[in-house]
């Protein structure tokens, strides 16, 4: 089936070039060789052009946050996806990964490329510096150029305004959903098979001299092997691999033995949270592949979608409790973050959260603060509360932190800030420095949550607070089995015992 049209942005006024060598996919956002439309449109192209395919998969170092722990997920994601296309060689597609070794170096091969293709097209991800790249770099190629929307199941175009609240939104998507979750809207399973394009020219030298593919068994080889790339070697590795393959691991491990379990996922004890958001945000997998094996195991079908639309978070999908669980997280709290992004350019600036947040927190905006810490002093972990910095090494150690907590994370800087504008230059700089699923429209979400952002006002009003939200690391300790959690990240756990 063809992509919909939906999905389709021309970002440029020039025409296709059917002299072309061939057509050029700028993959930058869906990183992965399957259910992914951006590859489907270039695709679409290659066949009415009768062109081959070139994969352009780039890796800037100038980008903001770059880091070994950053760049080194990404570079899993490339080798796998090396491994991929090399199966397709033969059959018309060419793949060129990228790494820049200094800032800068990168500058030109879109358009070097471009100068020689027949159609370009690229990710139109709605977050990050992902944007302003693209329509800085669309206008000025020679050839049409398109972004391809594969970001989740509903097209980025198909809600005209964004909205405030989950329940508006999942409302929405009760009534306008339904039609996008039909198979033959999908994108491809498996958009290389029985392949067959003409053949995939080389490089011209002069491009392959200044643009060498990136050596990704050398990058990949130890903790040194990016020693020598312009990025932050001090947000080190973590455990968790990039790549499709890993993605497709994380998914079958969630499916097979955390699901039962999802409904239990803000206790830390329960190890029932997916893991899927990093390869959900740098593209290793797709949110409808997830959703497709999702709904497989349970058999389910859209017949199965109830006819109301009421907004509720139970009772719509006709699914087990935990599935419905989940898949709330990955389509209605997930997408309602991708729909804002795409709505407001201020996503990320203290002005897009409600006229009711914005005004309580300026009301006790003098509020006195018990406790207030620098930037630094956060970073290192360095409060009065074991539970908080528990969190925060979790972070910083692991690239992760668990999903209840990173709420009280960020309650409990606003309460130790001066501001709240502090406040939010504080959540956003650590989490997108050392979160692998930082930079994200989810990540964004999560930290203007704490502030008030798809959330309603509660009473009564606190000191610094006023009507947002207040959570306690008291109650929480109570709540939640979190002497295990502490034990391990945590060296004032006895505080809790």
């Amino acid at each position: 089936m063809p992509v919909p049209a939906l999905r389709i942005r021309t970002l440029n006024d020039a025409p296709p070039r059917g002299a072309g060598d061939f057509i050029l996919y700028w993959m930058i956002a869906f990183r992965r060789p399957a259910w992914n439309y951006s590859l489907d449109r270039a695709l679409e192209w290659c066949r009415d052009l009768n062109k081959p395919l070139l994969v352009l998969e780039p890796l800037r170092s100038g980008y903001p946050w770059a880091s070994d722990r950053l760049h080194r997920f990404v570079i899993d994601g490339l080798k796998a996806n090396e491994g991929a296309f090399a199966d397709s060689a033969e059959r018309g597609v060419r793949y060129l990964p990228y790494v820049e070794p200094e800032r800068g170096a990168g500058s030109g091969l879109v358009e070097a490329l471009a100068a020689r293709a027949a159609v370009v097209v690229t990710d139109d991800y709605p977050c990050f510096f992902l944007p302003r790249m693209v329509a800085a770099t669309a206008p000025r190629l020679p050839v049409r150029c398109e972004g391809v929307d594969s970001n989740g199941l509903l097209p980025l175009r198909a809600a005209s305004q964004s909205f405030t609240m989950a329940f508006h939104f999942r409302r929405w998507l009760q009534k306008n959903l339904r039609e996008h979750l039909e198979e033959d809207q999908f994108p491809s399973r498996e958009p290389l098979k029985n392949l067959r394009l003409p053949p995939a020219p080389p490089l011209p030298k002069e491009i392959a001299r200044r643009w060498p593919a990136a050596d990704l068994d050398a990058l990949t080889s130890g903790p040194a092997a990016l020693a020598k790339l312009p990025i932050d070697h001090q947000v080190g590795l973590c455990d968790t691999p990039g790549g499709r393959d890993a993605a497709g691991k994380v998914l079958a491990t969630f499916l097979k033995r955390r699901l039962e379990r999802y409904l239990e996922r803000n206790d830390p004890a329960a190890d029932s949270a997916s893991g899927l958001s990093p390869y959900l945000h740098f593209g290793h997998i797709s949110a409808h592949e997830v959703f497709a094996a999702a709904a497989q195991r349970e058999q389910w079908s859209p017949r199965e979608l109830s006819t109301k639309a009421d907004g509720k978070n139970t009772g719509w999908w006709g699914v087990s409790p935990p599935l419905e669980s989940f898949l709330d997280e990955l389509i209605t709290w997930r997408e309602l973050g991708y729909n804002f992004c795409s709505q407001r350019g201020d996503y990320d600036q203290f002005t897009s959260l409600p006229d009711w947040a914005k005004k309580t927190l300026a009301n006790h905006a003098g509020d006195p603060r018990e406790h207030l810490y620098s930037r630094a002093q956060f970073e290192q972990a360095q409060t009065h509360d074991p539970l908080w910095n528990a969190a925060q090494r979790q972070l910083v150690r692991e690239g992760r932190m668990h999903n209840y907590l990173r709420m009280l994370w960020g309650k409990k800087i606003v309460e130790w800030s001066a501001t709240p504008q502090a406040a939010l230059e504080v959540m956003i700089e650590l989490n997108n420095k050392y979160a692998l699923d930082g930079r994200d429209p989810n990540s964004y979400s999560g930290i203007f949550w704490v502030l008030g952002r798809f959330d309603r006002p509660w009473a009564p009003e606190r000191p610094i607070f006023g009507s947002i939200r207040w959570m306690s690391s008291d109650n929480t300790a109570k709540k939640l089995h979190v002497k295990e959690y502490l034990a391990k990240y945590g060296p004032q756990r006895e505080l809790f015992g």
